[in-house]
């Protein structure tokens, strides 16, 4: 079955999207800037496409962080033990 339609599954993708677009801001910070810059007047980068997507799981990913590790681990005990 798709991780699409197994929401155990989609859930596992979806976390393991957040903790590696963390762990890649974290080795690489500019790395889902797309080598930008401010323009003069600008007030923040305009973020679209699979960068935006990628830097907005790294945020989330950075701003929750125990949060995400606590469902990494609990959909670890999940997997390991539960999950047919």
């Amino acid at each position: 079955m798709s991780a699409i339609f197994d929401f155990s599954s989609l859930l596992t993708v979806i976390l393991l999207i957040i903790c590696t677009c963390a762990y890649l801001r974290e080795m690489r910070p500019t790395i889902f800037d797309g080598g930008k810059t401010l323009e003069p007047g600008e007030t923040r980068l305009k973020r679209t496409g699979a960068t935006g997507f990628f830097w907005k799981m790294s945020r989330i990913g950075e701003r929750l962080s125990p949060y995400v590790g606590a469902s990494c681990a609990i959909m670890a005990i999940h997997l390991l033990f539960f999950k047919k």
